[in-house]
């Protein structure tokens, strides 16, 4: 008889059972910080003022003014570049020349959410409205009859900036659009539910109170007058501004256990706040480390905040510089060598919608951070696919790191699919897989996860900067 040992494929725990004392300590204080995070961050503007607070108050310096000053950067500096508050990269720069790759963490801080079109307000039977144009792929019919948030920012013909909140605080107003009663929705129900509610549907009510004294469109004064007392804004303004209608309300714990957080925009704040927080936790690293943060993934990650734009790449092409050993060749050298997670979430296995995964390649609640070897649609379309070494040097990793993790594939064969940043980054040659949490009602206005994954996801993203 043989003595080999038959090594079956790995068994994915729950993790809760493996969890001390201690463990459980640290696992919620993060969850916390990140249910603040999101709750308190509801734009990709929003989200980067506050990391780059955050980044400043440990240490990172802003790139341009390094630039400014010609300063040259040392193992263990740490720097940041801020694009119009829309992407933010984070660097610190290793031991070893930059030339040997950066060990990178990206992720996307857009999320779905309703825009004001350019020319929004109007009135009609005595209410005053805003026209919406929704931003990335949502279920229409999932934004009405909810309270709703608005933030932004508008700027002014004199070049100053006004941000707005308006929906959060609990003295503030919330907003929304009505759906139609039962009762004379006879006609409504028979339509798919793609067609139930139209995108020029979509109109946020404002307010119904006319303003004395005015001939026509009385409400419609009414409420402009009070955005020009408090905010100085007319109506010319909002051609120039960057509205977003979101939930109202702050991210909660979910679960009698308190077990899941149900929040908005966790598609993809979630990881991009682990990445974070990962990237400020390693210092003095061996191979520099470098955490991007990007805008615009929701609809193609295009434009100048979007993954497709020069921007990362500049960014590397200026640290090569401030190092003192920049060439174009250097440049595409650092690039290809490096080593990524495109840290994005995927779908968490639902018993109410089981029929849309396969349970063998399907990611579960509790049992750690998700590695994707690819993702794209039907026959892998528009995927990138991570090669087999990348996949076994990151096995070792985690497992070196007492990391739990899984693997798993955006559902069934044929039913849909998805991408992500990864494919972009992998123009270089350098290797990329996704890794992130699974995720229940994702893109909804409110989305679902387990804290024991975000807590496993930030394990991830340290031991991967710390020794990719």
């Amino acid at each position: 008889m043989s003595d080999t040992k038959v090594t079956l494929k790995k068994e994915y725990k729950n993790t809760w059972d493996t969890y001390s004392k201690e463990d459980l300590e640290k696992l919620f204080a993060y969850a916390e910080r990140y249910r603040k995070f999101i709750s308190d961050n509801k734009t990709e503007r929003e989200c980067i003022r506050d990391l780059v607070k955050k980044a400043e108050a440990a240490g990172y310096q802003d790139i341009q003014e390094l630039i400014k000053a010609d300063k040259r950067l040392v193992s263990g500096d740490k720097v940041y570049a801020n694009y119009k508050d829309k992407t933010l990269i984070l660097f610190c720069v290793g031991e070893k020349p930059l030339t040997e790759g950066l060990n990178l963490l990206g992720a996307h801080l857009d999320s779905p959410r309703l825009d004001l079109k350019p020319n929004p307000l109007y009135e009609d039977t005595d209410f005053a409205m805003l026209k919406t144009h929704y931003y990335g792929g949502v279920k229409k019919y999932q934004w009405v009859a909810m309270p709703l948030a608005i933030h932004g920012v508008v700027a002014k013909k004199d070049g100053s900036i006004v941000n707005l909140n308006i929906g959060e605080d609990e003295t503030d107003p919330v907003v929304g659009i009505s759906d139609l009663l039962i009762h004379l929705a006879g006609e409504q129900m028979q339509k798919k539910l793609s067609e139930a509610i139209k995108g020029e549907d979509l109109n946020i009510c404002l307010g119904s109170i006319p303003l004395a004294g005015e001939e026509k469109d009385k409400v419609k004064a009414n409420i402009l007058k009070l955005l020009y007392e408090k905010y100085g804004i007319v109506e010319e303004d909002l051609v120039s501004a960057e509205i977003e209608i979101v939930p109202a309300g702050a991210a909660r714990d979910y679960g009698l256990d308190r077990s899941m957080i149900i929040g908005y925009g966790q598609d993809d704040r979630v990881c991009g706040y682990a990445s974070f927080e990962a990237q400020l936790e390693v210092e003095k690293p061996v191979k520099t480390t470098a955490t991007v943060l990007v805008d615009k993934e929701e609809i193609g990650s295009v434009g100048a905040s979007g993954m497709q734009s020069h921007f990362f790449e500049n960014m590397v092409a200026e640290l090569l510089n401030l190092t003192g050993e920049y060439s174009s060749l250097l440049l595409k050298r650092t690039l290809a060598s490096s080593k990524m997670l495109s840290s994005d979430v995927t779908a968490g296995y639902d018993p109410n919608y089981a029929s849309v995964l396969e349970k063998n390649n399907a990611a579960y609640f509790g049992k750690g951070v998700v590695f994707m070897k690819y993702t794209g649609s039907r026959g892998k379309s528009g995927s990138n696919e991570a090669n087999a070494e990348f996949v076994a040097e990151l096995r070792r990793i985690m497992e070196e790191n007492q990391v739990s993790w899984q693997t798993a594939e955006l559902g069934r064969i044929d039913l849909g699919g998805g991408g992500t940043i990864a494919y972009i980054l992998a123009h270089y040659g350098m290797d990329v897989i996704d890794c992130g949490v699974p995720v229940h009602s994702m893109h909804a206005p409110w989305e679902i996860t387990s804290k024991a994954d975000l807590y496993e996801m930030r394990k991830a993203y340290v031991a991967f900067l710390k020794n990719a």
